[in-house]
């Protein structure tokens, strides 16, 4: 009697918690949403779409937008009885994989262009820096930006290809199908086969594993440039001499806007992270894992 109750209390704050999880998922996607939209919007009505140090954070934002407008739609998903709602919802959750990677990426690409800002300044206070050092540089910025979604995509073809051919869609016939992602219904129906033995399985680690791969090259190269950078700057103060306060203010901006993004970044993708370990390691139907998964509304969304 102890056992059926304790499953009984489980599964009943299991039911609460993805209620809870919709209007979370759905106030944090709005917010997202308007957030981006507000960057977006604003470079161009400026019309600085085209500038070296808006274009990073104007995809990095598109990105984010894109994002959040399919975090929304799972939201009011989750309320709505439609036609196929599990090939829906399976597609939703794999596009919004690929925007999310591509957050990861750009992520990368933003703070690339913010050391690179200060290497610049660096460079052309110290020394008188080549036109084609520069125009080499605004080529490979462009190539990033293109690799930076064109990746995610080719990343998530065998999810879309081989998961809709082999009706890997069929648990997200759920009710909570559409929620945010890393729910349990991306797991095939029973228990998890070896790899191998499932197609599906397959499909499911193989999400999961690009999921914490891309987060921590990501993580890893914004640390790498956070060090390359504070380096940066301190062979800069110590050898340019005496700095005016405008100069000062310079460097200072371009220092802290390195250092806020990564630990921002970190702090946003933090939950959803261990979330994915512990899907690989440990039972889903714990306290921990529910905690887990309602944090990672509150903190993943917050990144636009």
């Amino acid at each position: 009697m102890a056992v059926a109750g304790a499953a009984i209390a489980l599964v009943t704050l299991v039911t609460g918690a993805y209620s809870a999880v919709q209007w979370i998922q759905f106030v944090m996607a709005t917010l997202s949403v308007t957030g981006s939209s507000s960057i977006i919007a604003y470079a161009v009505f400026q019309n600085t779409v085209r500038s070296p140090e808006v274009r990073p954070l104007f995809y990095l934002s598109l990105s984010d937008l894109f994002l959040g407008v399919c975090w929304l739609a799972g939201a009011l998903l989750y309320s709505m009885q439609t036609t196929n709602q599990d090939i829906i919802c399976y597609n939703l959750q794999a596009a919004g994989q690929i925007f999310y990677m591509a957050s990861f990426l750009y992520t990368i690409n933003y703070t690339w262009h913010l050391y690179m800002d200060l290497k610049v300044k660096y460079s052309q206070t110290l020394h008188r820096m080549s036109s084609l050092v520069l125009d080499y540089g605004s080529c490979l910025g462009r190539t990033a930006t293109i690799l930076c979604s064109l990746i995610p995509f080719l990343l998530m073809v065998p999810v879309f290809c081989l998961g809709n051919g082999s009706d890997c869609y069929g648990n997200f016939s759920q009710k909570h199908g559409c929620l945010l992602m890393h729910t349990e219904i991306n797991k095939p129906t029973g228990q998890l086969q070896p790899v191998g033995g499932s197609l599906c399985s397959v499909i499911y680690l193989y999400g999961i594993g690009i999921f914490l791969i891309s987060f921590w090259v990501s993580f890893i190269t914004i640390l790498v440039l956070l060090i390359q950078a504070r380096g940066l700057y301190k062979r800069y103060v110590n050898s340019s001499g005496f700095l005016g306060n405008q100069q000062w203010a310079v460097i200072k901006m371009v220092e802290q806007r390195v250092v806020f993004y990564p630990i921002a970044y970190f702090c946003c993708w933090g939950p959803a992270v261990l979330l994915g370990i512990m899907k690989l390691t440990v039972s889903e139907n714990s306290r921990l894992y529910m905690a887990l998964y309602i944090l990672q509304f509150s903190s993943s969304l917050l990144q636009a």
